[in-house]
């Protein structure tokens, strides 16, 4: 197999510290004297030696780390998942298994720390081979991926089908434990750097990911006309003056510091300090008689009243007085539907609709038609945020 190095700006890549410290482990884990020790092992039709059961792995990983089982054989998933171990008895499954199932250590020169670039040609030559190895017989994906390569380099194709027959010549003259263990290294390499198609792509970074930022890019004229717009639009763009958001900064800051413990203490005692739990206790959700800075607090801004369990009780009694006390148990129907259970998610806003928004509902709120129409719109697929619009509007009509 010949492979060629490219240089793709791997050092700048996030996960390439994540790769540093499998490689270090893996150097651990081979090590003659605190690694797991290799045996000779027979694997249906050929004797193969180095080899190291799924076991092995994960009680080194163990002992190694001192974590727990769990989290050992997801670490151990990802050694073989990113092409540093490779299977001999399922050579398509890159999964660990925690049981006497054979693997072998990846050659230090494929592990994706070395930045090799998986070519065009390599693939190529190695689907050649497996063609003319099975007489044709390939995955569907393989073939997909064999007849676009041909069309893509047919100008070298000569030399692909030439290497291909170079290579499994010199492969059938191998023995057969050598030649059954370099297969199954080849398809694990090919397994990690062209991925089949249902299976994860470990390797993928994302299209917001910059291989390398120092990299001198071209740019087209319409990329440029986005970029002027772009600046544009941000210097129209209207501004608060410096002065006046440190003024805004400085008025929160004094009206919030008397109610600030760490700058202004606590009363009766501090219990972060001292083993008093008073202060615990006259401030708790739901005390019966609140203290003069707790009710102070709430007058300071409707989402101060709101969000304390004791101000939203008292609230909630003035509304009764009102006859509006079905506002606020919308919202907090909502904030329980927006923070609940998932799995809960689509039971809670069918009963929330029933209870609140659906004609002649018990408990009916009055939200405009606009917004009604977006909710009961969104309704028809569930999600978390589904009755924000309403939510909103409930909740702008409370603070009014």
């Amino acid at each position: 197999m010949t492979v060629t190095r490219l240089d793709q700006g791997q050092r700048y890549r996030p996960r390439m510290a994540f790769l540093k410290k499998i490689e270090a482990l893996m150097m651990e884990m081979q090590s003659p004297d605190t690694g797991i020790k290799t045996q000779t092992q027979t694997v249906t039709i050929a004797t193969i030696p180095h080899a190291v059961t799924g076991n092995d792995i994960l009680q080194w990983i163990l002992q190694r780390l001192q974590i727990t089982a769990e989290e050992a054989l997801h670490l151990g998933d990802l050694f073989v998942k990113y092409g540093y171990i490779y299977p001999l008895q399922e050579p398509k499954n890159l999964t660990l298994k925690a049981d006497g199932s054979l693997y072998r250590f990846q050659t230090p020169y494929f592990w994706p720390v070395q930045g090799w670039a998986a070519d065009d040609t390599d693939y190529a030559i190695y689907l050649a081979k497996k063609n003319i190895k099975r007489k044709g017989i390939l995955e569907e994906y393989e073939k997909e991926h064999y007849n676009m390569l041909n069309q893509k380099i047919n100008y070298k194709w000569d030399f692909v089908i030439m290497q291909a027959k170079e290579q499994y010549k010199a492969g059938k003259e191998r023995k057969k434990e050598d030649r059954y263990a370099l297969d199954c290294q080849e398809r694990a390499y090919w397994l990690v750097n062209r991925t089949p198609p249902g299976m994860q792509d470990v390797l993928e970074y994302g299209v917001d990911r910059v291989t390398d930022p120092n990299e001198n890019k071209k740019n087209t004229m319409e990329a440029y006309r986005r970029e002027i717009m772009y600046y544009q639009q941000a210097i129209g763009k209207t501004r608060v003056k410096s002065s006046v958001s440190l003024g805004g900064l400085v008025k929160y800051s004094e009206q919030f510091l008397s109610n600030d413990p760490i700058l202004s203490g606590c009363l009766p005692s501090n219990p972060w300090i001292t083993d008093d739990p008073e202060f615990w206790d006259l401030n708790a959700k739901l005390v019966e008689v609140p203290t003069r800075m707790r009710v102070e607090r709430w007058a300071f801004n409707f989402s101060e009243l709101i969000r304390d369990p004791k101000g939203r009780q008292n609230f909630q009694l003035f509304l009764k007085k009102e006859f509006s006390g079905e506002n606020l148990s919308f919202w907090e129907a909502c904030e329980d539907l927006k923070y609940g259970d998932q799995s809960k998610v689509k039971e809670k806003a069918e009963e929330i609709y029933k209870l609140f928004l659906a004609p002649g509902a018990r408990r009916w709120i009055n939200i405009d038609g606009t917004t009604m129409g977006i909710t009961v719109k969104g309704l028809k697929h569930p999600h978390r945020y589904v009755l924000d619009a309403a939510q909103t509007h409930i909740y702008m009509l409370m603070k009014k």
